[in-house]
């Protein structure tokens, strides 16, 4: 679980987002990291557990992004992010991966295929098509559909090329991005069963990530 401290820190780098406030409070943040990184720690059997795919050795500090923001070619210039990404990607870390975002009020777990490059997504897309009923049967599954919803937000104005538009899943094919998302509550971080939770998740989410990691092998 996550102490409330920690997400307290976040909510206070919205309006301190600066370098002196940022160092007067640097062992806030210290204490802040070690809180997730036990957290990530605690998480890293539990989902090797269900996928073996995931490293059992990965260690949580190669997880957890840094919260330092890249402002050299962005119009905003806060320096610090206001929220902690965890990355637990799968062998060969390029493809389909789970994500946990913990940022106040917007906490939330994911996984899939962001913005596949144009030889993956071709791949999904194909995987799709000739397994339509595999497909559609692990997005409405029960404990899918209670847990999880599928990003509509990366999609095509326009049939991707070669599909026809009266396609009866044309709007799975047009989609630019897989990801389904879990969102969590404050509330429901600061209670030890949100690693269950968690857990349920991970099992939930699993026959999806597959699915799209088996199209990007071939």
């Amino acid at each position: 679980m996550i102490k409330r401290e920690t997400l307290a820190f976040l909510t206070e780098i919205v309006e301190n987002n600066n370098r002196e406030w940022f160092a007067q409070n640097k062992d806030r943040y210290e204490i802040a990291k070690a809180d997730v990184l036990s957290f990530v720690e605690e998480l890293i059997p539990v989902l090797y557990a269900v996928d073996s795919e995931f490293p059992i050795e990965t260690q949580a500090k190669k997880c957890l992004m840094r919260i330092y923001r890249d402002i050299r070619f962005s119009k905003n210039k806060n320096p610090y992010k206001n929220n902690y990404g965890i990355s637990f990607s799968v062998k060969n870390s390029h493809g389909p991966e789970y994500y946990l975002h913990l940022q106040p009020g917007k906490s939330y777990f994911a996984a899939g295929y962001w913005m596949p490059e144009a030889p993956d997504l071709k791949n999904i897309r194909e995987e799709i098509d000739y397994n339509t009923s595999e497909f559609l049967e692990i997005i409405k599954a029960e404990n899918f559909v209670s847990l999880f919803t599928l990003s509509k937000e990366d999609t095509l104005k326009k049939a991707p090329k070669g599909y026809d538009p009266q396609h009866p899943q044309i709007d799975l094919l047009k989609l630019k991005s897989f990801i389904a998302t879990f969102p969590i509550s404050d509330e429901e971080l600061f209670t030890p069963s949100i690693v269950n939770h968690l857990k349920k998740a991970f099992e939930g989410i699993y026959p999806f990530v597959q699915f799209l990691k088996r199209a990007v092998v071939h």
